[in-house]
């Protein structure tokens, strides 16, 4: 009789189980209790989104718009304005829920469509943190509130969505343009973001790691930038006439706004204002210094005269290659990257795209791309364990063999899917509006052309 009553108990309890198992979950999960909300967290990652939009508006847009002609300045600016308007939206209406509910490895769910259930813990002026990933074997207790992380990780897609078309510049028509820009947030960087940095992502599963960008930004964008500029052509006159920078200034500008704002991008990626965010800010510093004093160190060897461009790009190809590690490094390694990053980008910027005959306007994918496929490989060769240790993993995550592997993986993955959506977008809008702006309008340029307005000084 009693073994009888305990049979009974157990099989009530395994229903119980069972009905809790199938019972539909918030994104913060029904069964686990929300973190308290850090103030300091809080504040740091409201002023590291700050950071990261400076870094597109005016930061992106200036350093850009110093490198093209004078009659593309504003044009070029525009570009940078409007993907920030855009992606803004798409972010809000569906990106956000693709990319941080756990819905498969592949692609999140619709659970959180306009933002659906963020307020659920916003009482009388008042939130509590969140939990990313609750309905996982590995769920991120987040001690900001999820409205700060939504427009933090907003800047990300916005920025990305901008590097790529610098590949395209002073010859992309606008409506191809914003139709280009919106698609490819949503079926490239959307799927390579869950893949990377949801909790359930695939590549995540992999073991391959991504602090800040490397392969989910600066890969992705890059490749997306060299497939625009050999789809859609070199710009009339190059190799005959002078395509030279309008404003140099303009571009030290830019460079310095996207200095200072990626520690917002770096360091804000530790999620909080604590030690590792220390750290990420440390070598995202020297990683740039280092980056800057290796390109001028080689276009000095090579040309005999450093450029003001010259330094400003390495400083900004360092950025990029310290990017996936910012947080996993130490500042030994990240000065090495660093001076890495600013000689591969120069090479790549100066010697292979002439030989292999493709436009890269303002070297989107030269930094950028190349940049950041350096930059993830070296920060499997470089991860310091003690950086990213946990009460869960105390040993965190170190260099190896198989960290380099999953590393290449997850860049040989990001290639392949961008440089195909891309190719696949951008065959089919041309069909259907055409890239390329009329040769008449290219060379009275895009300003008065496609915006009707001019610098007049």
């Amino acid at each position: 009789m009693r073994g009888r009553i305990l049979n009974s108990l157990r099989l009530k309890n395994y229903l119980l189980i069972g009905l809790l198992c199938l019972m539909p979950m918030h994104a913060y999960g029904a069964t686990v209790v929300s973190p308290t909300l850090d103030t300091g967290d809080t504040a740091w990652m409201l002023i590291s989104a700050t950071l990261v939009l400076m870094m597109t508006i005016p930061g992106l847009a200036l350093f850009y718009a110093g490198m093209v002609r004078k009659k593309n300045v504003l044009a070029t600016m525009m570009q940078s304005f409007a993907i920030c308007c855009m992606m803004s939206i798409l972010w809000v209406v569906i990106g956000y829920s693709l990319v941080f509910t756990t819905g498969t490895p592949y692609i999140g769910n619709l659970s959180q469509f306009m933002l659906n259930g963020i307020l659920e813990h916003f009482h009388f002026g008042i939130d509590k943190g969140f939990v990313l990933g609750a309905d996982t074997a590995a769920p991120v207790m987040m001690t900001i509130p999820q409205s700060v992380y939504v427009v933090f990780q907003m800047t990300f897609i916005i920025i990305s969505v901008a590097i790529l078309v610098g590949s395209a510049a002073e010859r992309i028509k606008f409506s191809a343009l914003c139709v280009f820009c919106i698609l490819w947030g949503l079926l490239s960087y959307v799927p390579i973001a869950h893949w990377v940095w949801s909790p359930d992502g695939w590549l995540a599963s992999l073991g391959a790691i991504d602090f800040a960008g490397g392969t989910v930004v600066h890969i992705n964008a890059g490749v997306a930038g060299l497939v625009c500029a050999i789809m859609i052509g070199k710009r009339i006159g190059i190799g005959k006439s002078d395509l030279s920078p309008h404003n140099v200034g303009y571009a030290v500008i830019g460079a310095s706004l996207l200095w200072v704002g990626w520690f917002g991008f770096n360091a804000g990626s530790a999620l909080g204002a604590n030690g590792r965010a220390g750290m990420a800010m440390l070598v995202t510093q020297v990683a740039a210094a280092s980056g800057g004093i290796g390109w001028m160190c080689i276009e000095w060897i090579k040309r005999k005269k450093p450029t003001v461009l010259g330094i400003v790009s390495g400083a900004v190809a360092g950025l990029v290659v310290i990017t996936p590690a910012a947080g996993f490094v130490l500042p030994g390694p990240a000065i090495l990257m660093g001076f890495i990053g600013g000689i591969a980008c120069f090479w790549s910027c100066s010697y292979l795209k002439h030989k292999l005959g493709y436009d890269d306007s303002l070297d989107a994918f030269g930094v950028h791309g190349i940049g950041g496929i350096i930059g993830a490989i070296l920060t499997g060769v470089f991860a310091f364990g003690p950086l990213s240790a946990t009460e869960a993993d105390p040993a965190g995550i170190s260099a190896s063999i198989s960290l380099v592997i999953a590393q290449i993986e997850a860049v040989a993955v990001t290639i392949i899917w961008s440089g195909g959506i891309s190719w696949i977008l951008l065959t089919v809008i041309d069909k259907v509006i055409g890239l390329r702006v009329d040769p008449d309008d290219e060379r009275l340029g895009l300003d008065m052309s496609l915006h009707n307005e001019q610098i007049n000084s």
